[in-house]
């Protein structure tokens, strides 16, 4: 309980101070936002300060603040000081900073930040990454709230067809979010979303500080305890809990609100504080995790889909619980839309697609759910499909980051800023993306752990040396570079 506490405090106090101190590092102020300028009405919409906030939120935490920690949780309550403390000095920042510099250069998506503070080589690569990180996340957001759905609150049957038939319902709302104007569907729907969210993480607070206070005690020794696979605290631990500390994939969502933001002095509590409340989410349900194995209600070994409803129903009963089970429900489908409405900008931006005509926003959208359907036949259709497309999206995610991140620092030096805020991140997640797919034996290639790390070490150098030089090198173009 101590250091449950001491977390919710380091996120909390700690993340008041640094998100002042970065604050000053991208000297906020009334500048005239892409939400003002290029008002459109479909993409560049200006809306409340709350639902930009709650939009925001929603968007960035999927299933990944709930699953992710609850497999974390695994390795022992250090996850009660790693994720804040990361969450913190990493995640929020990467989230602060690149939609800051999404909102300067016009609202561009990643990608074109990417290739004007690293090169269009860079960017070409990027591109690469990113496209399949959000086919793989549209796809986990479809598999997991459909299982959610079908298991958890229809009781269907496991071999039955019904599964496809709620998928295709995600998918039809997944299609009318991408191409729809951000207002009318995304914008009108998500306070509902919202509350169920709120309620859930809520209910499940209450219940861990109440009923499961006396049994939150890791059944291990220390603050550090052997995984039951045997999986290494590093990287394996910063991979699987990606989206409560660091993800990648919220710089294609942040962009996003960057472009419906009426005033630069919302950015900090936009995009800084959302990631905060994910990483509270993200130490609700470790703790109900604990509480659960703590008295052998759950074993170590039951899959993470099926703790969610086990830690609702104990802590929230059997209406509370099913409120709390639609909330998780809702986490991953409002990602999943507008991870396929940010491929979809992407895609017609690298292109040149005009996206204000609706029939050339549902010929590309069409395109995507293509592949997308494709990769969850494949995952429903072999036995370890789901265990593999989730290792894959984690690491893919945190590579992501690494490109955001570097970016992020060339921004920083061509601003004449501190840029190690983005840079001591950048190389710490370089070590965890390249030690986990060199030594992780199931996805990567299974080297000894002692030569990943010492590889590992050695790129991390290169990734400094040369995100540092070039950018410095680079300030005569990037200062000739408009985005729009």
């Amino acid at each position: 309980m101590i250091l449950f506490i001491a977390g919710i405090v380091i996120l909390l106090v700690g993340g008041y101070f640094y998100a002042n101190y970065v604050e000053s590092q991208l000297d906020v102020d009334d500048k005239p936002t892409p939400a003002i300028t290029k008002a459109d009405g479909i993409d560049f919409v200006a809306m409340p300060k709350w639902k930009n906030w709650l939009i925001n939120l929603l968007n960035i935490a999927g299933t990944g603040p709930i699953l992710g920690p609850i497999q974390g949780i695994l390795f022992g309550p250090i996850a009660f000081l790693a994720i804040p403390i990361g969450c913190v000095i990493a995640g929020a920042t990467h989230d602060f900073i690149v939609g800051t510099m999404s909102m300067r250069n016009g609202g561009a998506q990643v990608p074109k930040l990417v290739g004007k503070y690293l090169g269009n080589g860079t960017r070409r690569v990027y591109n690469i990454v990113i496209a399949v990180l959000l086919l793989l996340t549209g796809t986990v957001f479809v598999y997991t709230p459909g299982d959610l759905i079908a298991n958890d609150l229809m009781k269907a049957d496991p071999s039955s067809n019904i599964i496809w038939i709620i998928y295709a319902i995600i998918f039809a709302y997944y299609i009318l979010s991408t191409v729809l104007p951000i207002d009318q569907l995304i914008g009108r729907i998500y306070p509902l979303f919202g509350a169920f969210l709120i309620i859930s993480a809520i209910g499940v607070l209450f219940g861990v500080l109440t009923k499961g206070r006396a049994h939150l005690a890791y059944p291990g020794v220390g603050l550090l305890n052997t995984h039951p696979t045997g999986q290494r605290f590093i990287p394996a631990f910063f991979i699987t809990v990606a989206c409560g500390i660091l993800s990648g994939f919220h710089g294609s969502q942040i962009t996003l609100v960057s472009r419906t933001i009426g005033s630069e002095r919302e950015n900090k509590a936009t995009f800084y504080s959302a990631m905060i409340t994910e990483g509270v989410i993200a130490m609700v349900w470790a703790a109900g995790a604990i509480v659960l194995y703590s008295q052998g209600i759950a074993g170590m070994d039951t899959p993470a889909t099926l703790m969610v409803g086990q830690i609702s129903r104990y802590f929230m009963g059997n209406i509370g619980g099913l409120i709390a089970i639609i909330g998780v429900i809702v986490l991953p489908i409002t990602s999943g839309d507008t991870a396929f409405r940010s491929l979809r900008l992407i895609v017609s931006e690298e292109l040149n697609i005009d996206q204000r005509q609706p029939q050339k926003r549902m010929g590309v959208a069409a395109i995507l759910f293509i592949p997308a359907i494709a990769i969850l036949w494949w995952a429903k259709s072999n036995p370890n499909g789901f265990n593999m497309l989730w290792r894959y999206f984690g690491f893919t995610n945190q590579l992501v980051a690494l490109f955001a991140l570097a970016a992020a620092t060339s921004y920083l030096i061509y601003e004449n800023k501190n840029y190690l805020i983005a840079l001591i991140p950048g190389v710490f997640y370089t070590f965890i993306v390249t030690s986990f797919i060199l030594y992780d034996p199931a996805v990567g290639f299974g080297i000894d752990y002692k030569i990943a790390y010492l590889v590992a070490a050695i790129v991390c150098v290169a990734y400094a040396y040369f995100t540092v030089k070039s950018s410095k090198k680079n300030r005569d173009r990037i200062a000739a570079i408009v985005l729009n």
